[in-house]
């Protein structure tokens, strides 16, 4: 009884994306193809900064900092306020709270960015809740945000949001036999659900099927497991008939879990990527634009630059390759585009040095995106925060006006 139920909820699902999907327009297909290729642009890359305010609260907390509405602004604030922003970033995934937010000379944060050249976009999931079977909770998860999610996207698009993004997770653990197929069917279908609405409402979909580092897993389990899901994601989208030419595709690199005792080349790292995009994700996706997690933001950039120049991209690739793969490789980072940022405001140096330092790593990571990253990289993460007799908060609300 329980597997019928869950293959009736799936199949619902899927047939309530078939509604959407086959609803648009070939003028709706070309603006979704024309915002897509706006992020994929060559040099560019998105800036994730869609956490919540509990996340970023503990970040703050963690500099320090007061986690209130106020100070999330003002950092998002910095953030965005480098001028050359635009020619390293094409897009910037927001969190709703940051999407009606505005910068202090009275501009919304979207007119902001779009003055920069990089388009809006907007954190479309609500969070994860647990996965139950056969009447037990599991560590296993879905996302959460499906029923009123189209409501939601035609709003976010009248607020000035052009793409959105959903994260599904996954765990990795073999001796547990996870993850299970439950568990990757039903985050594939939600993924399609999700794609197909955003679709309807004029947004392209950035499809996140993140699997997690934690555990004992190698490099190559990774790989192997992201081949799985990447499968699964696809066959559902395929079913779902989502118009993979307006969709992006956000991935985490292959790499071993925190609690490895192998240690792999990044050498390695690349071409297990490399080999589980080229076997699972199809020619029509216009661009794959990797996630950061767990890695420090040298490497992250350091990653990415070594797999444009195995992938054939830029004048420094292998060109014998480039014809492997298809697609714009490029990247959607969080805490590599903003660690450094957030340590240096919370320093007291004042918001000039933080905006500096935001323009600095977007760049490394461009330069990266085309293979001609060469270092040496602008990271302060590891160094020691100056301490300071003042109020910490009244010190970088003043610092604001540097």
């Amino acid at each position: 009884m329980e597997n019928k139920t869950r293959i009736t909820d799936i199949d619902s699902i899927i047939k309530d994306s078939l509604i959407h999907s086959q609803k648009l327009t070939l003028e709706q297909k070309h603006e979704l193809e024309n915002i897509a290729g706006q992020l994929t642009a060559p040099g560019r890359g998105i800036l994730a900064a869609d956490e919540s305010s509990s996340t970023l609260g503990k970040r703050l907390v963690k500099e320090g900092l007061t986690n209130d509405i106020e100070t999330r602004r003002a950092y998002r604030e910095v953030l965005f306020s480098n001028e050359s922003l635009g020619e390293y970033l094409s897009g910037a995934i927001l969190n709703i709270e940051t999407l009606t937010q505005r910068h202090s000379n009275g501009s919304l944060f979207v007119d902001v960015l779009s003055k920069k050249r990089i388009v809006p976009g907007v954190k479309a999931d609500t969070g994860l809740m647990p996965l139950e079977r056969n009447g037990i909770i599991s560590v296993e998860t879905m996302t959460m945000g499906l029923e009123d999610l189209l409501e939601r996207s035609v709003e976010y698009r009248s607020l000035g949001a052009r793409f959105t993004k959903w994260r599904g997770v996954l765990r990795l653990d073999k001796a547990a036999q996870l993850p299970s197929y439950d568990a990757i069917e039903i985050n594939a279908a939600q993924l399609a659900n999700y794609a197909a609405k955003s679709q309807a409402a004029g947004l392209v979909p950035i499809i996140e099927p993140e699997l997690l580092i934690e555990g004992s897993h190698t490099a190559e389990e990774f790989a192997e497991t992201m081949e799985l899901i990447l499968g699964g994601v696809y066959f559902a989208l395929a079913k779902a008939k989502v118009h993979l030419e307006g969709t992006l595709l956000k991935p985490q690199m292959a790499m071993a879990g925190l609690n490895c005792p192998m240690k792999h080349t990044r050498s390695e790292l690349v071409r297990l990527t490399l080999a589980f995009l080229r076997r699972r994700v199809p020619p029509a996706v216009p661009g794959i634009v990797f996630l950061s997690g767990g890695q420090s933001e040298e490497d992250a950039t350091l990653n990415l630059n070594s797999i444009a120049r195995a992938a054939g991209v830029g004048k420094n690739g292998d060109q014998s390759q480039r014809h492997l793969y298809p697609w714009s490789l490029s990247f959607s980072f969080g805490r590599s585009l903003q660690a450094s940022v957030l340590h240096a405001w919370a320093s007291g140096e004042g918001s000039s040095k933080a905006i500096e330092i935001a323009g600095l790593l977007a760049r490394a990571n461009a330069l990266a995106q085309q293979g001609n990253y060469t270092g040496p990289h602008p990271s302060i993460m590891g160094q020691k925060k100056p301490t300071r007799p003042e109020s910490r908060m009244a010190a970088i609300r003043n610092s604001n006006d540097n």
